[in-house]
């Protein structure tokens, strides 16, 4: 019988003294507590993503771009109470500790080391869809969650063999189930945590009120860890959305192959969530029917948005090295084309022509990000977007039932914060755990 979990919304936050050390004012690296070795407290985020163009159409071996959402998710790892892990994700109402001894039972016997990042195994995740009490039923976010932290840190702490006691605190500004890469955040996130807490990849230097990036060797072996966090959560993940959360930036993807884009400009923009629920596996089905049925329209369709996506490819790379006015022109014209497109292929909704509808009367250009359907959409603001027509357009969009947010895409992937590089919001909620 799998171990009561203990539910709490105040796990104690006191560490001993002995464990801090005099020269830093940091929890120590290498202090332990009975066996095991503890991590010193680690401050990560990653972003979320969102599909530029080629949604759709990429299910069909055609291009398409993922960017970086600067819409973060944040994780804190610290040394916990002892003989205790505990996880506290405020987002997902879920607040669960467990003892450290009922944890080393869930050990994978293998010990395959940390830079094979090896595939879930089925009879290991089994087991731990058993502890946590999940059976065989489906699983709700919170859930995946659960078990994605249990299999990440249960992995990459088996080859010592001994469990830390830790306390981790999680708070994003992603919207889960909205197509937007929060699970992978999270995934990237724990990852990158749990590795530096293991010593696995060095935890680099931060500056007060700074952040840093890790080496790329480093961000490749987070990379295929919080991938093997998406299986566990999503069973066949492309790969994409955990890569964007690792690297940031832009990258492309066709045929089953990631290209980072060495070079890529940050773009404002406004992400509008509206809120309608849509089937993913419908939409994708549709859209395939709809091709069968008729070949000699419906491909000259993809061959469109195909050269969309290679045509933003050139102008992104572009701009990186200096961007001007035209160029956004392009972006403002690729937008429109391609949610024509996405129209004709059945995947639009009357709540995404809506949004269409309410940026073009300012002069802005949107289209669906993603499945379609409802979901969420994206509209470019330029350098000369004036902040009242920004302020006009989220408030009728907010007026129409919608969530909108004045943000940015190509933003940094997982980043390593100092606690003052954080703003007093997100360093509050963190705190609170």
């Amino acid at each position: 019988m799998a171990p009561a979990l203990t539910l709490t919304s105040n796990w104690p936050r006191s560490t001993p003294l002995s464990l801090v050390s005099a020269e830093t004012g940091i929890f120590d690296f290498r202090k332990r507590v009975g066996s095991a070795m503890l991590a010193r407290e680690c401050i990560v985020s990653a972003p979320g993503k969102v599909i530029l163009h080629g949604e759709h159409a990429v299910v069909h071996g055609k291009v398409a771009l993922a960017v970086s959402l600067n819409l973060r998710t944040y994780l804190r790892i610290q040394p916990g109470a002892a003989g205790r892990v505990s996880i506290n994700m405020p987002n997902i109402d879920t607040f669960l500790s467990w003892d450290v001894t009922s944890l080393h039972a869930l050990l994978p016997a293998s010990r395959a080391g940390l830079q094979n990042a090896v595939e879930p195994d089925a009879a290991v995740v089994l087991k731990l869809r058993e502890y946590a009490g999940l059976g065989d039923r489906l699983a709700d976010t919170r859930s995946l969650a659960v078990l994605a932290f249990l299999y990440i840190y249960l992995s990459v702490f088996a080859e010592s063999r001994e469990l830390p006691s830790l306390t981790m605190a999680v708070w994003s500004e992603l919207p889960t189930g909205a197509g937007l890469g929060s699970s992978a955040a999270f995934s990237v996130c724990l990852s990158a945590a749990l590795l530096a807490s293991r010593g696995a990849i060095a935890c680099p230097a931060v500056e007060a009120a700074q952040t840093a990036r890790w080496s790329d060797e480093d961000l490749e072996l987070i990379n295929r860890w919080a991938f093997q966090g998406e299986k566990i959560i999503h069973g066949n993940p492309s790969g994409v959305d955990n890569a964007v959360g690792t690297w940031g930036g832009a990258l492309r993807y066709h045929s089953g192959k990631i290209k980072p884009l060495s070079s890529t400009p940050m773009l404002r923009i406004l992400l509008t969530n509206t809120r309608v629920p849509r089937s993913t596996k419908v939409l994708v089905a549709g859209v395939r029917d709809k091709i069968t049925k008729f070949p000699a329209i419906m491909n000259p369709v993809l061959d469109s948005i195909d050269a969309i996506s290679c045509e933003c490819e050139r102008t992104l790379m572009e701009m990186a090295r200096g961007p001007e006015i035209q160029h956004y022109r392009v972006l403002e014209e690729l937008i429109d084309i391609n949610q024509h497109h996405l129209n004709v292929m059945g995947v639009g909704h009357p709540s995404l022509d809506r949004l269409c509808q309410v940026s073009l009367a300012h002069g802005l250009h949107s289209k669906l990000t993603g499945a379609g359907g409802g979901g969420c959409g994206i509209t470019l603001l330029t350098p000369d977007t004036d902040s009242s027509v920004v302020e006009r357009s989220i408030q009728e969009l907010k007026d129409c039932g919608y969530d909108c947010w004045e943000t940015s895409i190509g933003a940094p992937g997982v980043l390593h914060h100092s606690p003052s590089s954080l703003t007093e919001d997100v360093l509050k909620i963190l705190n609170s755990y």
